[in-house]
């Protein structure tokens, strides 16, 4: 099973695009039942290495692609789709790459509705929160067009509905009845999350599972919100 401390080495790794540190972490026998979306991200840089991917790294992507495929959440197929074509056996892809945290994209489209979304720059792929736009901007720019749709995406919040499907589906995933019913009471009405939260924190094994499940569906949400508009997160070059 792969621990939260792994999760963070990966992440990490990914972020400063370390080939041998990412396939290291993986291990000879990935948990590919879990964190699927951060295992494929990660998977796409060795993939992507001008000298080449090993046939290790090869494999690891087809198991990732074919575990995608059949897990089938939203973004799932996206992801198997460049799994397969940095491999060979995919078709040339019509998504543009763009430089852009899938996590950062995940925090506007599901955040707090009052805060109205964002935009990402399509130059540089930086996120900015509605609640920065209304300050200035990073720059204090106040004149800034962000009706130019040749330089910014606008990021509709959808708010904390995804978010509150995930708590419902994750329980049906608890196989201890006593766990899963407590925590199914626990979302029930106002203060839904802060109550989850507070459940699940009392079970670390529980816990570690639910920070890899919303993890991926979050990741997952936001790379399709990205494909839907014709993008696709570029690959991180080694910094």
């Amino acid at each position: 099973m792969m621990t939260q401390e792994v999760r963070k080495g990966i992440r990490a790794a990914t972020y400063s695009a370390e080939n041998a540190d990412i396939v290291s972490l993986l291990g000879e026998r990935p948990a590919f039942d879990r964190s699927l979306q951060l295992i494929g991200d990660a998977l796409l840089i060795p993939l992507s290495d001008g000298s080449g991917p090993t046939e290790r790294v090869k494999g690891l992507a087809q198991q990732c692609s074919d575990a995608l495929r059949e897990r089938n959440w939203a973004g799932d197929a996206e992801l198997a789709d460049q799994l397969d074509r940095t491999i060979g056996i995919g078709v040339t892809s019509m998504l543009r790459a763009l430089p852009v945290n899938l996590e950062d994209v995940s925090m506007i489209l599901e955040g707090d509705p009052l805060h109205g979304g964002g935009y990402i720059d399509l130059h540089t792929g930086q996120v900015l929160p509605q609640s920065v736009i209304d300050d200035g901007g990073l720059d204090g720019d106040e004149d800034e067009d962000y009706d130019d749709d040749d330089k910014w995406l606008f990021v509709d919040c959808t708010g904390s509905r995804d978010g509150y499907r995930d708590m419902e589906q994750f329980i049906q995933t608890v196989t201890d009845e006593q766990r899963a019913d407590r925590l199914a009471i626990a979302i029930e009405g106002r203060g839904a999350f802060r109550r989850f939260r507070s459940v699940i924190d009392r079970w670390e094994d529980e816990l570690d599972r639910w920070y890899a499940f919303s993890e991926d569906r979050s990741r997952g949400r936001a790379r399709r919100f990205l494909a839907d508009a014709g993008y696709r997160p570029a690959v991180p070059t080694r910094h």
